[in-house]
């Protein structure tokens, strides 16, 4: 573990002036926190000296409320995305991913995408690496199961949900045309119920196109191991959900576990056991292990811990100077409900516009201000034209207001108009012409033609 500094002497007004004018802020992390704390940098670091670097995986931020249309083909996969070198004009972007920091001497290595690794020296970090996907130790899972906190992911999803299509309208095996029909999803929160309601309604759509499953029907199945969906919202709108999901013919397993996924055989706590060629993963997230393996003090769940100003701070309580963390990956007090600030899109947005500004003064030795917010609501989509929201004070919306409610906030909450402007004309199209079924499950095996190409040709050669 690295020592980390918990104390510095109080800058002079000189020298604040000075920093203020040759500061380099390293972002690791684009999602929102990353991106957002970004842009106000950008806006209150306007010297030439001044240096924002942000590093990322990927050059692009992906607004995850809208990846199940991008899975269901309603919105294109690339229109929830924004290009990150486009909204972020006086910003240094790496595409890579930081491995290590060394806070002690404000360095950090950064692993490029072409596979070497640069070290990147900073004066303030900001530590926004964001969440992975929590797996459980469940036999068969990593070889079965995909997530759904991706664009990757959900593009994969939709190709393979119509690839499980096709292979059953080929088929004259009973037993294999039933496990190709049928699709699991694990998790009954958020990620789970809209990815399961938007998939579904790609079946349901895709199914008539098929004369061959004529009579046939998709099996969607929802596994829940607690007792009720949607912890996160009230529990009259969690019936009403539950109730819309159970009429589509959706069957939901709740107080179940998946016990395993070898072979394909989903084996359930309950006893039950059935074929499915499709397994959904989305039982929830974990922090990013950036900042537990360069030394930064976590949580016994794995977020740096912070104080209500978005700093690092230590266990004991004293700040880690110059550096400062928001989002999935830090326990941020919530003064407005005592515990700590859910990883929502709603908090890391705010968080990461409250950490810029208070990052800003600081460096010119003003006190930072606190970070406090109360949510504004829950909104869930459930599938088209249904769904269920909570909005401020005892407002409860559902079907059609809260599924238009839900498109219209995130609507507007999506990045740069150019964006908007693209999704209302996906909807548009969406709602004049059929459901698109094409299935490209090619774009996971971009180079396997030219290489059945090469294998023929080095055939022919050989014959010739």
């Amino acid at each position: 573990m690295v020592a980390l500094r918990t104390h510095r002497s109080p800058l002079t007004a000189d020298e604040a002036r000075e920093t203020i004018h040759n500061m380099r802020v390293l972002v690791c992390g684009g999602g929102f926190v990353g991106t957002y704390a970004a842009l106000r940098l950008e806006r209150r670091l306007r010297h030439p000296d001044d240096e924002i670097v942000l590093v990322n995986a990927e050059n692009y931020l992906q607004y995850q409320p809208f990846l199940p249309e991008a899975a269901s083909g309603t919105i294109e996969p690339r229109h929830v995305l924004v290009a990150l070198r486009r909204v972020l004009c006086r910003t240094r972007l790496i595409v890579g991913e930081v491995e290590e920091i060394d806070h002690a001497v404000h360095r950090a290595r950064v692993h490029l995408l072409e596979g070497s690794s640069i070290d990147l020296d900073y004066d303030v970090l900001v530590l926004a690496p964001g969440s992975i996907s929590r797996v459980l130790p469940v036999p068969g899972l990593a070889e079965q199961a995909v997530g759904f906190k991706t664009i990757d992911e959900a593009i994969h999803l939709r190709n393979d949900v119509l690839a499980r299509l096709e292979a059953a309208a080929e088929t004259s095996d009973a037993d294999r045309r039933r496990a190709l029909l049928t699709f699991v999803v694990v998790g009954g929160g958020y990620a789970g119920v809209e990815a399961l309601a938007e998939l579904e309604d790609l079946s349901r759509a895709a199914l008539k196109r098929y004369p061959e499953l004529r009579g046939e029907h998709a099996r969607w199945v929802l596994i829940e191991a607690t007792d009720r969906l949607l912890p996160e919202i009230d529990p009259g709108l969690a019936e009403y959900a539950q109730r819309r999901l159970t009429r589509r013919g959706i069957e939901i397993k709740m107080s179940t576990r998946l016990d395993s996924a070898e072979g394909g055989i989903m084996r359930l706590s309950t006893g039950e056991k059935f074929a499915a060629t499709t397994l959904v993963w989305t039982t929830g997230v974990r922090p990013h292990s950036l900042a537990a393996r360069s030394g930064f003090p976590v949580d016994d769940r794995g977020r740096v811990t912070c104080d209500e100003y978005l700093r690092v701070r230590t266990t004991d309580g004293a700040v880690v100077p110059d550096a400062w963390a928001a989002g999935d990956n830090a326990a941020v007090p919530d003064l407005t409900t005592g515990g700590l600030c859910p990883p929502t899109a709603q908090h890391a947005i705010r968080q990461a516009k409250q950490l810029a500004r208070n990052v800003v003064a600081v460096a010119r030795g003003r006190p930072p201000r606190p970070f406090r917010y109360r949510n504004r609501g829950q909104l869930v989509s459930l599938g088209r034209y249904r769904g269920v929201a909570r909005l401020p004070g005892p407002v409860r919306v559902r079907g059609f207001a809260a599924w238009w409610l839900h498109r219209t906030y995130h609507l507007a909450k999506m990045p740069t108009f150019n964006r908007r402007v693209r999704i209302a004309l996906d909807w548009t199209v969406a709602m004049l012409f059929p459901r698109d079924v094409v299935a490209l499950g090619s774009l996971q095996r971009p180079r396997e033609a030219f290489r059945r190409a090469a294998e023929e040709e080095e055939e022919r050669r050989r014959a010739g």
